[in-house]
Protein backbone atom coordinates (compact mmCIF):
# COMPACT_ATOMS: atom_id res chain seq x y z
CA UNK A 1 0.00 0.00 0.00
CA UNK A 2 1.36 3.62 -0.80
CA UNK A 3 1.69 6.22 2.41
CA UNK A 4 -0.99 8.38 2.30
CA UNK A 5 0.47 11.78 1.07
CA UNK A 6 1.21 14.99 3.28
CA UNK A 7 0.87 18.51 2.55
CA UNK A 8 4.17 20.37 2.57
CA UNK A 9 2.71 22.55 5.66
CA UNK A 10 2.65 19.06 7.74
CA UNK A 11 6.07 18.05 6.45
CA UNK A 12 7.66 21.59 8.14
CA UNK A 13 5.66 20.63 11.01
CA UNK A 14 7.22 17.16 11.33
CA UNK A 15 10.67 19.11 10.98
CA UNK A 16 10.03 21.12 13.55
CA UNK A 17 8.47 18.38 16.27
CA UNK A 18 10.78 15.64 15.92
CA UNK A 19 12.31 14.79 12.62
CA UNK A 20 10.37 11.97 11.70
CA UNK A 21 10.04 10.85 8.20
CA UNK A 22 7.49 12.02 5.99
CA UNK A 23 6.41 12.13 2.15
CA UNK A 24 6.51 15.23 0.51
CA UNK A 25 3.02 15.55 -1.11
CA UNK A 26 4.10 17.33 -4.74
CA UNK A 27 6.46 14.01 -5.09
CA UNK A 28 5.46 11.55 -3.36
CA UNK A 29 3.61 9.95 -6.32
CA UNK A 30 6.13 10.23 -8.92
CA UNK A 31 9.42 10.37 -6.70
CA UNK A 32 11.52 6.95 -7.00
CA UNK A 33 12.05 4.82 -3.60
CA UNK A 34 14.90 6.33 -1.31
CA UNK A 35 17.30 5.37 0.68
CA UNK A 36 15.99 5.36 4.49
CA UNK A 37 17.33 7.97 6.53
CA UNK A 38 20.41 7.32 8.66
CA UNK A 39 20.53 7.42 12.04
CA UNK A 40 22.29 11.28 13.23
CA UNK A 41 25.52 11.32 14.31
CA UNK A 42 26.27 11.05 17.98
CA UNK A 43 25.89 14.59 19.88
CA UNK A 44 23.78 15.60 16.70
CA UNK A 45 21.59 18.23 17.63
CA UNK A 46 18.27 18.94 15.97
CA UNK A 47 17.86 20.02 12.32
CA UNK A 48 15.47 23.10 12.37
CA UNK A 49 12.42 24.50 12.91
CA UNK A 50 12.67 26.20 9.52
CA UNK A 51 11.68 29.60 10.03
CA UNK A 52 12.05 32.89 7.58
CA UNK A 53 14.07 36.17 8.73
CA UNK A 54 11.08 39.15 8.63
CA UNK A 55 13.24 41.58 7.34
CA UNK A 56 11.15 41.32 4.05
CA UNK A 57 8.22 41.11 5.76
CA UNK A 58 8.03 44.49 7.79
CA UNK A 59 5.85 45.98 5.50
CA UNK A 60 2.90 43.92 7.27
CA UNK A 61 1.46 43.31 10.43
CA UNK A 62 2.63 40.63 13.32
CA UNK A 63 -0.49 38.68 11.93
CA UNK A 64 0.11 39.08 8.50
CA UNK A 65 3.45 38.33 8.69
CA UNK A 66 2.23 35.06 10.09
CA UNK A 67 0.10 33.93 8.53
CA UNK A 68 2.04 34.39 5.02
CA UNK A 69 4.85 32.53 6.46
CA UNK A 70 2.34 29.80 7.86
CA UNK A 71 1.12 29.74 4.28
CA UNK A 72 4.15 29.33 2.46
CA UNK A 73 4.60 25.86 4.73
CA UNK A 74 7.88 26.86 6.78
CA UNK A 75 7.52 26.68 11.07
CA UNK A 76 8.65 29.59 12.87
CA UNK A 77 9.68 33.19 12.13
CA UNK A 78 13.29 34.67 12.73
CA UNK A 79 12.22 37.89 13.95
CA UNK A 80 13.77 41.05 13.11
CA UNK A 81 14.17 42.65 16.90
CA UNK A 82 16.52 45.64 16.08
CA UNK A 83 16.85 49.08 15.27
CA UNK A 84 14.50 49.93 12.03
CA UNK A 85 12.94 45.87 13.17
CA UNK A 86 9.64 44.37 13.11
CA UNK A 87 10.36 44.60 16.98
CA UNK A 88 11.91 47.71 17.76
CA UNK A 89 14.24 47.03 20.84
CA UNK A 90 12.96 49.95 23.27
CA UNK A 91 9.29 48.33 22.91
CA UNK A 92 10.18 44.67 23.03
CA UNK A 93 8.25 44.32 26.88
CA UNK A 94 5.07 45.11 24.91
CA UNK A 95 5.52 43.79 21.29
CA UNK A 96 7.55 40.90 21.28
CA UNK A 97 4.91 38.92 23.32
CA UNK A 98 2.85 40.18 20.55
CA UNK A 99 4.73 38.70 17.45
CA UNK A 100 5.10 35.39 19.42
CA UNK A 101 1.24 34.93 20.21
CA UNK A 102 0.49 35.93 16.35
CA UNK A 103 2.89 33.55 15.62
CA UNK A 104 1.24 30.87 17.79
CA UNK A 105 -2.05 31.95 16.22
CA UNK A 106 -0.90 30.65 12.78
CA UNK A 107 0.49 27.41 14.04
CA UNK A 108 4.35 28.98 14.26
CA UNK A 109 7.24 29.03 16.57
CA UNK A 110 9.84 31.70 17.60
CA UNK A 111 12.81 29.98 18.39
CA UNK A 112 15.30 32.25 16.96
CA UNK A 113 15.25 36.02 16.78
CA UNK A 114 18.27 38.64 15.20
CA UNK A 115 19.40 41.67 16.62
CA UNK A 116 21.37 43.93 16.53
CA UNK A 117 23.58 43.22 20.11
CA UNK A 118 27.46 43.15 20.74
CA UNK A 119 27.47 43.86 24.25
CA UNK A 120 25.73 43.49 27.68
CA UNK A 121 25.69 47.22 27.22
CA UNK A 122 24.39 47.55 23.70
CA UNK A 123 21.03 49.68 24.45
CA UNK A 124 18.58 47.39 25.51
CA UNK A 125 20.12 44.17 25.44
CA UNK A 126 19.37 43.14 28.98
CA UNK A 127 15.51 43.21 28.11
CA UNK A 128 16.00 42.37 24.78
CA UNK A 129 17.71 38.75 25.93
CA UNK A 130 15.19 38.18 29.00
CA UNK A 131 11.98 38.78 26.99
CA UNK A 132 13.29 36.76 24.52
CA UNK A 133 13.96 34.14 27.07
CA UNK A 134 10.87 34.42 28.28
CA UNK A 135 8.97 33.85 25.17
CA UNK A 136 10.64 30.87 24.26
CA UNK A 137 13.32 31.90 21.99
CA UNK A 138 16.50 29.56 21.96
CA UNK A 139 19.11 31.51 20.25
CA UNK A 140 19.78 34.68 18.84
CA UNK A 141 21.84 36.37 15.83
CA UNK A 142 24.48 38.86 17.21
CA UNK A 143 25.03 42.27 15.81
CA UNK A 144 28.02 43.02 13.50
CA UNK A 145 31.73 43.43 14.73
CA UNK A 146 34.16 45.70 12.33
CA UNK A 147 37.99 45.59 12.91
CA UNK A 148 40.04 48.54 14.23
CA UNK A 149 42.76 49.44 11.13
CA UNK A 150 44.53 51.42 14.19
CA UNK A 151 44.63 48.04 15.91
CA UNK A 152 45.00 45.32 13.28
CA UNK A 153 43.58 41.96 12.78
CA UNK A 154 44.86 40.39 15.96
CA UNK A 155 44.44 42.88 18.66
CA UNK A 156 40.92 44.10 17.60
CA UNK A 157 39.95 40.11 17.81
CA UNK A 158 41.83 40.14 21.42
CA UNK A 159 40.15 43.23 22.38
CA UNK A 160 36.29 42.21 21.27
CA UNK A 161 37.11 38.81 23.58
CA UNK A 162 36.20 40.44 27.12
CA UNK A 163 32.96 41.45 25.89
CA UNK A 164 32.19 38.48 24.10
CA UNK A 165 32.68 36.53 27.26
CA UNK A 166 30.18 38.78 29.54
CA UNK A 167 27.20 38.11 26.35
CA UNK A 168 28.44 34.44 26.61
CA UNK A 169 27.74 34.78 30.82
CA UNK A 170 24.53 35.99 30.13
CA UNK A 171 23.20 34.02 27.71
CA UNK A 172 24.23 30.91 30.12
CA UNK A 173 22.20 32.10 33.08
CA UNK A 174 19.09 32.99 30.27
CA UNK A 175 19.20 29.02 28.53
CA UNK A 176 20.31 31.09 25.27
CA UNK A 177 22.36 31.09 22.43
CA UNK A 178 24.22 34.02 20.95
CA UNK A 179 25.89 33.49 17.31
CA UNK A 180 27.98 35.51 15.22
CA UNK A 181 26.87 35.43 11.60
CA UNK A 182 29.76 34.64 9.27
CA UNK A 183 29.10 37.52 6.18
CA UNK A 184 30.82 38.49 3.40
CA UNK A 185 33.31 41.55 3.20
CA UNK A 186 35.59 43.01 5.34
CA UNK A 187 34.04 42.90 8.43
CA UNK A 188 34.90 40.62 11.48
CA UNK A 189 33.51 37.08 10.50
CA UNK A 190 33.80 37.45 7.19
CA UNK A 191 37.09 35.28 7.00
CA UNK A 192 35.36 32.63 9.14
CA UNK A 193 38.54 31.27 10.64
CA UNK A 194 38.53 34.80 12.80
CA UNK A 195 35.66 33.71 14.23
CA UNK A 196 36.85 30.64 15.72
CA UNK A 197 39.96 32.64 17.24
CA UNK A 198 36.91 34.20 19.10
CA UNK A 199 34.64 31.46 20.31
CA UNK A 200 37.13 28.31 20.52
CA UNK A 201 37.41 29.10 24.29
CA UNK A 202 33.48 29.33 25.06
CA UNK A 203 30.91 27.05 25.81
CA UNK A 204 28.98 26.30 22.52
CA UNK A 205 25.91 25.71 24.60
CA UNK A 206 25.80 29.02 24.89
CA UNK A 207 28.03 31.39 22.56
CA UNK A 208 28.93 30.38 19.14
CA UNK A 209 28.44 30.69 15.66
CA UNK A 210 24.86 31.56 12.63
CA UNK A 211 26.48 30.12 9.92
CA UNK A 212 25.35 31.17 6.78
CA UNK A 213 26.59 29.07 3.55
CA UNK A 214 25.86 31.62 0.90
CA UNK A 215 28.39 34.07 2.87
CA UNK A 216 30.96 31.47 3.78
CA UNK A 217 31.23 30.19 -0.39
CA UNK A 218 31.46 34.06 -1.41
CA UNK A 219 34.34 34.29 0.94
CA UNK A 220 35.96 30.90 0.97
CA UNK A 221 35.11 29.69 -2.73
CA UNK A 222 35.90 25.95 -2.81
CA UNK A 223 37.32 25.85 0.75
CA UNK A 224 33.76 26.41 2.58
CA UNK A 225 33.88 23.09 4.05
CA UNK A 226 36.99 23.84 6.15
CA UNK A 227 35.62 26.59 8.32
CA UNK A 228 32.43 25.04 8.54
CA UNK A 229 34.50 21.30 10.07
CA UNK A 230 36.14 23.49 12.53
CA UNK A 231 33.49 25.63 13.29
CA UNK A 232 30.61 23.08 13.95
CA UNK A 233 30.56 22.50 17.53
CA UNK A 234 29.81 26.06 18.10
CA UNK A 235 26.86 26.58 15.41
CA UNK A 236 23.62 27.29 17.21
CA UNK A 237 21.50 28.68 14.36
CA UNK A 238 22.02 28.48 10.78
CA UNK A 239 21.25 30.70 7.72
CA UNK A 240 20.03 29.49 4.22
CA UNK A 241 20.32 31.38 0.43
CA UNK A 242 21.98 31.18 -2.43
CA UNK A 243 23.95 33.73 -4.91
CA UNK A 244 25.70 34.21 -7.96
CA UNK A 245 28.65 36.07 -9.26
CA UNK A 246 27.54 38.75 -11.84
CA UNK A 247 31.06 39.51 -13.40
CA UNK A 248 32.62 42.22 -15.75
CA UNK A 249 36.64 43.67 -15.81
CA UNK A 250 38.32 43.75 -12.73
CA UNK A 251 34.87 43.50 -10.80
CA UNK A 252 33.02 41.05 -9.07
CA UNK A 253 29.66 41.14 -7.63
CA UNK A 254 27.06 38.96 -5.73
CA UNK A 255 23.69 38.64 -7.25
CA UNK A 256 21.36 36.95 -4.81
CA UNK A 257 18.92 33.88 -6.30
CA UNK A 258 16.07 31.74 -5.17
CA UNK A 259 17.97 28.37 -3.96
CA UNK A 260 18.83 26.36 -6.28
CA UNK A 261 19.23 28.64 -9.02
CA UNK A 262 22.98 29.82 -7.35
CA UNK A 263 26.30 28.36 -7.00
CA UNK A 264 25.95 27.34 -3.60
CA UNK A 265 26.62 23.84 -3.23
CA UNK A 266 23.56 22.72 -1.70
CA UNK A 267 24.23 18.73 -2.06
CA UNK A 268 27.61 18.72 -0.42
CA UNK A 269 26.85 21.52 2.04
CA UNK A 270 23.95 19.08 3.41
CA UNK A 271 25.95 16.23 3.23
CA UNK A 272 28.01 17.89 5.36
CA UNK A 273 25.85 18.80 7.76
CA UNK A 274 24.86 15.87 8.24
CA UNK A 275 27.95 14.10 8.96
CA UNK A 276 29.11 16.94 11.61
CA UNK A 277 25.45 16.82 13.45
CA UNK A 278 25.34 20.46 12.75
CA UNK A 279 21.74 21.70 14.13
CA UNK A 280 19.39 24.28 15.61
CA UNK A 281 17.16 26.83 14.17
CA UNK A 282 17.26 27.34 10.57
CA UNK A 283 16.63 31.36 9.41
CA UNK A 284 15.42 31.49 5.24
CA UNK A 285 16.98 34.70 3.96
CA UNK A 286 14.91 35.99 1.30
CA UNK A 287 17.30 38.70 -0.33
CA UNK A 288 16.70 38.76 -4.34
CA UNK A 289 13.48 40.63 -5.99
CA UNK A 290 10.21 40.62 -5.32
CA UNK A 291 11.82 41.38 -1.81
CA UNK A 292 14.58 43.51 -2.34
CA UNK A 293 15.46 45.94 -5.14
CA UNK A 294 12.61 45.03 -6.94
CA UNK A 295 12.12 48.27 -9.04
CA UNK A 296 8.29 47.89 -9.47
CA UNK A 297 5.15 50.04 -7.80
CA UNK A 298 3.44 46.45 -6.29
CA UNK A 299 0.06 46.49 -4.56
CA UNK A 300 0.01 44.68 -1.51
CA UNK A 301 -2.40 41.69 -2.90
CA UNK A 302 0.24 41.58 -5.73
CA UNK A 303 3.12 41.63 -3.47
CA UNK A 304 1.78 38.79 -1.33
CA UNK A 305 1.21 36.86 -3.96
CA UNK A 306 4.59 36.83 -5.23
CA UNK A 307 6.19 36.84 -1.82
CA UNK A 308 4.39 33.48 -1.49
CA UNK A 309 4.96 32.00 -4.57
CA UNK A 310 8.88 32.52 -4.25
CA UNK A 311 8.79 31.53 -0.26
CA UNK A 312 7.19 28.10 -1.54
CA UNK A 313 9.89 27.74 -4.49
CA UNK A 314 12.40 28.20 -2.01
CA UNK A 315 10.96 25.72 0.82
CA UNK A 316 10.41 23.27 -2.29
CA UNK A 317 14.49 23.35 -3.26
CA UNK A 318 15.10 22.68 0.15
CA UNK A 319 13.16 19.77 1.04
CA UNK A 320 15.24 17.51 -1.57
CA UNK A 321 17.87 18.36 0.09
CA UNK A 322 16.56 17.35 3.35
CA UNK A 323 15.30 14.63 2.36
CA UNK A 324 17.83 12.85 0.59
CA UNK A 325 20.69 13.22 3.40
CA UNK A 326 18.56 12.30 6.50
CA UNK A 327 17.89 15.29 8.06
CA UNK A 328 13.99 15.03 7.99
CA UNK A 329 13.02 11.52 6.98
CA UNK A 330 12.66 9.89 3.52
CA UNK A 331 10.79 10.14 0.48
Amino acid sequence: MKTPPVSRRDFVSLLGAAAVAAPLAARAASAPAAKAAVSAPAGARKYGPLHVFTKPLQWMSYDETAALVAEAGFAGLDLSVRAGGHVLPENVKRDLPLAVAAAKKAGLVVQLITTDITAVSSPHADTVLRVAADQGVKAYRLGNYNYDAKLGVWESLQRLKPGLKQLADLNASLGLHGGIQNHSGARVGSAIWDLYELVREFDPRHFGVQYDIRHAVAEGGLSWSLPLKLLAPWIGSIDLKDFRWGQSPGKAVIENTPIGEGIVPFDAYFKLVRELGVGGPVSFHFEYPPFERDPRKLEPAEKRALFLAAMKKDLAATQVHLVKHGLVGKL
